[in-house]
């Protein structure tokens, strides 16, 4: 499987009264299919899967695969806690459309996911799925970094066929692509802030948050750097490093989705306890759109 190329995290939109609205899932995949997207991530962080029922989960999926052109590639978040249960979901999600999992790593009891642990849980969800793996990496979420010597063990896996990264740590990212360069596994930077310097190393990809908004612009960052026309990537990169840190780690997935209000897309509130922006935040975020000419 080829996974080259950038992926929106999709949110989860949900109504006034906190259920999940498909309609309005529909009407931003819509849109956002127009744009030259690798594909799309459902139910990774910015999906809120953490708030959601696994009958939502699934149902997430059911509903993305179907708005979504065939020659999309679907990356759906099936990590849970437990091996089993992350084998079951997915499977299941493999059952609704899921063209591949990604699996983030299982965290609450972070003190003994060792390497040996993880190595474990990510070998026995990568035999008994239908569909190729991706390891996902969020220590923002998790407090836990997928270990280099556990993803280069499991790059060795038939059915693991990559990594998304979200540390933002390039010499990691650097150094797994050179462990792992013997085998058909592919690096995905997990954010649009160090998308350059992750083309620049050899990642083949990026999913990020931003690209729910500025998707466009990712995508020609994108080309920019495969064509090796580094300095007008370099100053695009520039101007899109406030706006996603905004989106990511200063305002989260409230952030994101009032951005996407902005944007023409259905953004909506969060599902609790995740709150909406004060006035003053969102305009501290405005602000960092608007000083790098997006608003």
């Amino acid at each position: 499987m080829d996974l080259s190329g950038i992926y929106p995290p999709v949110t989860t939109p949900f109504t006034a009264t906190a259920e999940v609205d498909y309609g309005k899932l529909e009407e931003n995949l819509h849109k956002l299919g127009t744009l030259p997207f690798r594909g799309f991530v459902v139910q990774g962080s910015n999906g809120e899967f953490p708030f959601l029922t696994s009958s939502e989960r699934l149902e997430v999926v059911s509903r993305a695969r179907q708005a979504l052109p065939k020659d999309k590639l679907l990356l759906a978040g099936s990590g849970c806690e437990s091996t089993q249960a992350t084998v079951e979901m997915t499977v299941s999600m493999a059952q609704v459309g899921a063209d591949a999992a990604m699996v983030v790593t299982p965290c609450y009891y972070r003190g003994r996911m060792s390497s040996a642990a993880l190595i474990h849980h990510y070998t026995k969800v990568a035999d008994l799925s239908p569909v190729p793996v991706v390891l996902y990496s969020v220590p923002a979420n998790t407090g836990l970094d997928l270990p280099v010597d556990a993803v280069v063990t499991l790059s060795q896996h038939p059915n693991i066929v990559g990594i998304k990264d979200s540390g933002g740590d390039v010499t990691r990212i650097g150094l797994i692509v050179h462990k792992t360069r013997s085998q058909d596994f592919q690096v995905l930077a997990g954010s649009a802030g160090f998308l350059l310097a992750s083309y620049a190393i050899g990642a083949v990809g990026g999913v990020c948050a931003l690209a729910n908004v500025l998707g466009s612009q990712v995508c020609q960052l994108e080309r920019l750097c495969l064509t090796g026309q580094w300095e007008d990537a370099q100053k695009l990169q520039h101007r899109l490093i406030e706006p996603n840190t905004a989106v990511t780690q200063r305002f989260g997935i409230p952030g994101l989705k009032k951005t996407m209000d902005w944007f023409g897309y259905y953004g909506g509130p969060c599902r609790s306890p995740l709150q909406e922006l004060s006035p003053a935040q969102e305009e501290a975020l405005r602000l960092d759109f608007a000083s790098n000419g997006w608003l």
